[in-house]
């Protein structure tokens, strides 16, 4: 984990217990603010539980498909960065009130301190919190070339389907380092054709070998995972996914498999994605490329600054190395890292007044 990042989550730890034990005079010095509320156009569609679900405790979130169900992890390194995440999908959504999230936090963070944040920020906000226990993950991680990767809530994406609701069909996952720049609607409303299980935008140009290592191409009982399709290097911090069908084929028990076979013999080398490129490569829904403009926090060595790719933008994300709210705060940002900047709500008095 890069200093930066490792000082953030401090600092939001001691913000956390300040904002508990301090004077409410004191509390507001240093917070994230609140969001303002954003409303629904008159053209949206009333979001009407479902009668089956009245008895259901989960009823809250169990509405029908009018609704946007999103995805998304928390912890205290990344909070910063899903705060603005938030406020970008909400801000930029013609039917803000019609978009519910499903938060993820490691069972060892206070899941009841990160509740009382985003009620705070986000008092409209419609929204859960799992639990997820790092066991599930932890004695399945490889070590990879950045230690953030190794993190078990990185791996939380793909137990989703056992921590969700079974009454939810649908799900957009978004990773913490993003901003949106364009309705999430348009995003959700991705055809999953062909009986796809997941949708993200594919870049075909990359080399998809690199992500595998050489045992792996060399033992054909291996590389032919790949045999009859045409992979394409994804990234998966920006995905919809058929929550139904990804139960319905088991598809946790097939990355697990891949990861459990990482551990006896070394076949990838970076972190949580290539077990979904081996299962999902060359099956998947396509996205336009506006959907990830992904790569913005450099490589995941030195983080340099990258500019965008060629296109429209409807959604910014800091992948890699070098994340915008730890740039700004050493005086050294991107150019890009601007165009985060307008999302951020952690803040001083001073300069959330003025």
């Amino acid at each position: 984990m890069p200093p930066s990042v490792a000082l953030s989550a401090i600092l939001i730890t001691i913000i956390s217990i300040a904002v508990r034990n301090a004077p409410a005079a004191d509390a507001d010095a240093f917070q994230f603010r609140e969001a303002p509320k954003f409303y629904n156009s008159p053209n949206c569609p009333s979001l009407t539980p479902p009668a089956a679900a009245a008895a259901d405790t989960t009823s809250n979130i169990c509405y029908d498909s009018n609704a946007i169900h999103v995805a998304m992890t928390l912890d205290a390194a990344y909070l910063r960065g899903s705060m603005a995440a938030i406020l970008s999908v909400l801000q930029h959504s013609s039917c803000p009130e019609n978009i519910i999230f499903h938060f993820v936090s490691s069972s060892s963070a206070t899941t009841s301190d990160l509740r009382r944040t985003m009620s705070i920020s986000f008092p409209y906000l419609q929204f859960n919190v799992y639990s997820f226990d790092d066991s599930a993950a932890a004695g399945l991680i490889s070590t990879s070339i950045r230690a953030a990767l190794d993190c078990p809530l990185n791996y939380a994406r793909n137990y989703l389907a056992d921590l969700l609701p079974t009454c939810i069909r649908k799900i957009v996952y978004l990773d913490s380092d993003l901003v949106l720049v364009d309705n999430i609607a348009k995003l959700a409303a991705t055809p999953l054709i062909n009986d796809a299980v997941l949708a993200a935008p594919e870049y075909c140009n990359a080399n998809f070998t690199s992500y595998f290592t050489p045992t792996f191409w060399s033992n054909p009982s291996l590389s032919l995972t790949f045999a009859n399709r045409k992979p394409c290097y994804f990234n998966t911090g920006v995905m919809v996914i058929d929550i139904e069908r990804w139960r319905a084929g088991d598809y946790t028990t097939k990355i697990v498999e891949w990861m459990e076979l990482q551990k006896r013999m070394r076949i990838y080398e970076l972190g949580s994605l290539p077990p979904f490129l081996l299962v999902f490569a060359g099956n998947i829904a396509p996205v336009d490329h506006r959907w990830n403009q992904h790569g913005l926090g450099g490589d995941n060595f030195r983080g340099l600054c990258r500019d965008l790719h060629p296109g429209p933008v409807s959604l910014l994300h800091w992948s890699g190395k070098g994340k915008p709210w730890a740039r700004l705060d050493e005086n050294r940002p991107c150019p890009l890292d601007a165009l985060w900047a307008p999302y951020d709500l952690l803040g001083t008095r001073s300069n959330l007044e003025s």
